[in-house]
């Protein structure tokens, strides 16, 4: 009696034990494991590639292994292995099509994979995740890298904001590309905004060597650079901005200072140094730089400073009332490193700041800015004001640009909107130094 019979494979297989002969329709009981030199030979060809690649599809999206699958303009290999695998007759035609519960009967009754088509495509290719939990486990391991700054919100919730917009944007994400690479990022972001605001300032590769173990840590260039720039501005209140010296005047906003020189405010009759009072005798302005007010700050009894916009304003006072001019400081435009740092300095030694800019949406929008930083009251610098300053001018400009709001008198940015004229400070410079005899 003949003991072997021929496999689906093309080889010889071994007749079953009788004890354990499957019924007519049933499959062999489960086997320990897949004949997997025999699998190879049947499935894991590349003409049957496209087949397997089938089973991996309806696997990953968690489908059954049923129903058929077709191919597009086979190769005769391709159409031959297809044939030999089912054992049927060739076919034409202009696709191949394939069921997938015939191929699963396939390797039961042959005993190559006793357990199916599903058990033979993990044999071959290893085991497959379905995409829902791909897609889950993804979502977990981004979640838990952004778990640095949500740590880092509990001694910084002004950031709060912040961080969930990091979160929803997606920066951390493009700049990182893997969850990985991203809690690494953000880690080295809580540490380095953990140590914000820098008091005294102290320079940028010196706090980023002490803070990140790299003097270049915070370059320009470094992913980290852009994150933490993020981060300081919604720590500080720095207004949008780009290029070089934006970037500068944005690090020293958090006492990071790239370049102790280049920021610098315009005073006028501050006392407090030999330097400033040696100026201030002589009724003559003074350029300060950051440096300078890290170094040695002015040490002022002074109760009330004038603060204006533009450098025309300071030098006609000083034109005009030299000495006898109260103290003046200047921001000639957004308020810089220096201006801030002189500004603070000032406010916590007792003294009040009266302030005055340009009627128009950049002004209000640089007066915004400086009022979250120091507190002031304005320097005919209202909705009145403006209406005077508007009714009185001699063919002003016509006001252009987004709109803003002005928080320390509503009515004045209602007032611009309504009249439309911009009025800069110089048109009505002849009241500001009136103010200032």
């Amino acid at each position: 009696m003949n003991t072997e019979r021929t496999g689906h494979d093309g080889t010889d297989a071994p007749a079953p034990d009788s004890a354990h002969l499957a019924a007519p329709g049933s499959y062999p009981a489960p086997a320990a494991r897949v004949d997997t030199v025999r699998l190879r030979r049947l499935l894991g060809t590349s003409d049957l590639a496209w087949l397997m690649e089938r089973v991996r599809r309806r696997l990953e999206r968690e489908q059954p292994l049923s129903g058929p699958v077709s191919l597009a303009a086979p190769t005769g290999a391709q159409r031959a292995a297809a044939e030999r695998l089912l054992g049927r007759a060739p076919r034409e035609g202009r696709s191949l099509t394939v069921r997938l519960e015939a191929v699963d009967a396939v390797l039961r009754r042959s005993g190559i994979s006793p357990d199916g088509l599903e058990a033979a495509h993990t044999a071959l290719t290893g085991p497959v995740t379905p995409r829902a939990r791909t897609r889950d486990d993804e979502a977990r391991a981004w979640q838990q890298a952004h778990e640095p700054l949500d740590t880092l919100t509990h001694s910084h919730p002004e950031l709060a904001d912040w961080v969930d917009r990091i979160r929803n944007d997606g920066l951390a994400r493009r700049l990182a590309r893997t969850p990985d690479a991203a809690q690494a990022l953000l880690t080295d972001l809580a540490r380095a905004l953990r140590e914000l605001p820098a008091v005294p300032p102290v320079s940028l590769p010196a706090f980023a060597a002490r803070v990140l173990g790299s003097a270049h840590a915070l370059d320009d260039t470094a992913p980290l650079a852009t994150l933490t720039l993020s981060g300081i501005r919604a720590l500080t209140a720095f207004p949008d901005g780009s290029g070089t010296e934006w970037r500068r005047e944005a690090w020293a906003s958090a006492g990071l200072l790239r370049d102790a020189l280049s920021s610098t405010v315009l005073t006028l009759n501050l006392r407090g140094t030999p330097a400033l009072d040696a100026l201030a005798d002589a009724g003559e302005p003074a350029v300060l730089t950051l440096r300078q007010l890290t170094r040695q700050k002015p040490q002022m009894d002074t109760s009330m400073v004038h603060v204006c916009e533009n450098p025309t304003v300071l030098a006609a006072a000083a034109d005009m009332h030299g000495s006898d001019c109260p103290p003046l400081i200047c921001l000639q435009g957004q308020p810089s490193a220096a201006a801030l740092t002189l500004l603070r300095h000032l406010h916590s030694q007792g003294a009040a700041f009266l302030y005055h800019g340009d009627f128009d949406w950049g002004g209000l929008r640089i007066a915004a800015t400086l009022l979250r930083h120091i507190p002031w009251q304005p320097w005919r610098y209202t909705a009145a004001d403006y209406r005077t300053a508007a009714a009185t001018a001699t063919a002003p400009a016509l006001l252009s640009g987004t709109p803003a709001d002005s928080p320390w008198d509503p009515g004045l940015a209602r007032a611009l909107n309504d009249i439309g004229y911009r009025i800069e400070e110089e048109a009505v410079l002849d009241t500001l130094l009136a103010d200032l005899a």
